[in-house]
């Protein structure tokens, strides 16, 4: 099967800035997956490249088989993009905004389905509201709706989410998530890793323009081993303790053990030294500490 996104050695520079450093990628059809790394990791650049916002130096992106290069057209119809930066024209409403978005594309007569993205993304009350006229939080959504207009099969998402409300990620979310199991190719880049962790079936991770991790979540999670526990004690945690100790606010302690067995010996302890436990919640590894692992120990 011909893959939504392949990326062959892909190199960008910037001056001096090796942006781009041989990236290989492949995102199969009907995947949400999702791309992580920290702030200058090269996630923006590889979007733009994908978009054609921007030439690669090397190598090769195609997008459903058709070169973001030598295909411009035909790839960039594939693709539906929500930038992170809130890009609008203040002279048109919302509805007269997806009207022009969907002329873009060749597309006319397009109401039937610019209600529909204007319904699932509770837009409908503002389609006649002029784009200046909008809150943050709206302005996202129409940019979502934008990249929606021409019903792309594969989906890109840089930052959605950054700076909005619990209410939008949820009713973006439940539309997007609807969208993938109706077959769409899903790209989602973001900051917020629970999001990552809940919602796609892949990840990779990049750090200083390079792919330093690439597996399914589960796998990914499962990479870490022990857990760690939350107390609350009444009296001073033993010093024998202490270098497993992460976090520590007065009385509560964030300790990491190596595995769930070590939990019974680590009670045992307190009570031998009198000290009692008045909360305990026992955490599991989540993608932030796989997240924390990676970047920290992989140049």
């Amino acid at each position: 099967m011909i893959a939504a996104v392949d990326a062959r050695q892909v190199h960008k520079h910037y001056g001096s800035l090796h942006a781009l450093d041989g990236v290989d990628l492949r995102i199969e059809q009907g995947e949400f997956f999702g791309l992580l790394g920290p702030n200058g990791a090269g996630k923006t650049t590889l979007i733009n490249l994908l978009s054609g916002l921007a030439l690669p130096d090397g190598g090769q992106i195609s997008v459903l088989g058709c070169d973001v290069v030598r295909q411009y057209r035909d790839s960039r119809r594939l693709l539906g993009v929500v930038p992170q930066e809130l890009v609008f024209d203040p002279f048109f409403t919302v509805r007269e905004t997806l009207r022009l978005q969907s002329g873009y594309f060749g597309l006319r007569r397009n109401d039937a389905w610019i209600d529909e993205v204007m319904h699932h993304l509770d837009l409908s009350d503002k389609a006649d509201t002029n784009m200046r006229r909008l809150s943050g939080g709206m302005k996202r959504r129409v940019l979502v709706a934008q990249a929606l207009v021409h019903k792309p099969p594969v989906i890109v998402l840089d930052e959605p989410t950054a700076g909005v409300d619990v209410e939008l990620r949820q009713t973006m979310w439940r539309f997007i998530q609807q969208l993938n199991r109706d077959g769409q190719t899903v790209l989602l880049t973001t900051h917020y890793l629970e999001e990552a962790e809940a919602l796609c079936g892949r990840i990779a991770m990049l750090k200083r323009g390079r792919v330093v991790a690439l597996d399914s979540t589960k796998n990914l999670l499962s990479s870490i081993s022990g857990c760690r526990v939350r107390l609350k004690l009444s009296g001073t945690l033993p010093a024998d303790l202490l270098p497993q100790v992460i976090e520590q606010n007065e009385s509560e302690y964030l300790l990491s053990l190596l595995s769930y067995q070590a939990l019974e010996a680590l009670l045992a302890e307190l009570r031998l030294a009198g000290v009692v436990v008045q909360e305990m919640a026992l955490l599991q590894p989540d993608l932030e500490d796989v997240f924390l692992r990676v970047m920290g120990h992989t140049c």
